[in-house]
């Protein structure tokens, strides 16, 4: 599918896109005859894990680190890795698990905070409202 598509779908903007085919982290599968990027269900996925990585604040390089963990476990690389290896990416697989529910719960909090936040300038404007309706 071309960039467009794939922007769609991902809700990336296409100069995001360009950007993580610029640093490496997605390339496109394949370049159309006039130049233009194509990408498969894989390429979006892949785009997927990045677009779910960004909020949590995890950096380009610990995207591309994680990415090169997934490919390398999934099951054509899997195959190819000796036990000890394998054990190693799947240990800094599992610590990504637990930075990402650690900053999932930094986010709940600050999401509580915000909410917390709303909800008394709500309750202020009311009063005032109420103020300048008696008053």
């Amino acid at each position: 599918m071309h960039i467009g598509q794939v922007a769609t779908r991902t809700e990336l903007s296409l100069r995001t896109i360009r950007h993580y085919d610029e640093v490496g982290l997605v390339r496109p599968s394949a370049r159309s005859q006039g130049g233009f990027r194509l990408y498969t269900e894989a390429d979006v996925a892949r785009l997927m894990v990045i677009r779910r990585m960004k909020p949590l604040g995890f950096t380009l390089e610990e995207m591309g680190e994680l990415l090169s963990i997934t490919d390398r476990l999934d099951d054509s690389g899997a195959a190819a890795l000796d036990a000890a290896e394998r054990e190693r990416l799947l240990a800094r697989l599992g610590r990504f698990e637990q930075a990402a529910r650690e900053r999932c719960e930094a986010l709940r909090t600050q999401l509580s905070r915000a909410e917390e936040f709303a909800a008394d300038l709500r309750r202020r404007a009311g009063q005032l409202t109420a103020e300048d309706a008696s008053g």
